[in-house]
């Protein structure tokens, strides 16, 4: 790993512009798992900017069952790319670390979606509850997969919605039960 002056702003920019990158193919995995209207302006605009590398990786890893793998794989590599720019002067920075690493963060980026997504979508709701907006619509659909199964076993307490605490403390919990057997594996 270059240690000059110009390398820690260097890391800095590629972990910046990669890492945005890695969320948008997030979004477009779980816009695209979820059903959400390809039309809508910021799903157009998502896909538009994801389409040429997916479209070269497609004949490759196609979408199964709803599940990108194209998406996966890019988010993989490009988040491994990250990986080599952070990890790779430390001892033990080898690939099966840095790999793991990246699945690791992986996992954490996509429940980060999920728990933001809800964040927002309850703040919403205490904001301009009803509103029709384009980030909305797209809100639900990514939260959707994640508080449906809450909805349908937590009812309305006075006409409030839990739903969504559950699906926070749930996220949370899968995250402590997922990321530490991940790291020890590192």
């Amino acid at each position: 790993m270059p240690t000059g002056y110009l390398s820690n702003p260097l890391i800095f920019l590629v972990n910046t512009l990669v890492g945005a990158y890695v969320f948008v193919l997030i979004l477009r995995l779980l816009l695209q798992y979820s059903g959400a209207d390809s039309r809508n302006p910021i799903s157009a605009f998502i896909i538009k900017v994801t389409q040429i590398p997916l479209k070269a990786l497609r004949p490759i890893f196609p979408t199964v069952k709803g599940v990108n793998l194209a998406a996966i794989v890019l988010m993989l590599v490009l988040q491994m790319l990250i990986g080599f720019a952070m990890l790779s002067g430390l001892p033990g920075g080898n690939i099966w670390a840095i790999f793991i690493w990246s699945v690791a963060e992986l996992i954490v980026n996509v429940i980060n979606v999920f728990t933001y997504s809800i964040f927002i979508m309850v703040i919403l709701s205490w904001i301009n509850p009803g509103a029709h907006n384009p980030i909305i619509d797209l809100l639900y659909k990514i939260t959707e997969p994640v508080l449906k199964p809450c909805q349908r076993y937590i009812p309305l307490i006075g006409g409030l919605d839990l739903s969504p605490m559950a699906a926070l403390l749930g996220l949370q919990i899968l995250k402590m039960l997922i990321l530490p057997p991940l790291h020890s594996l590192m």
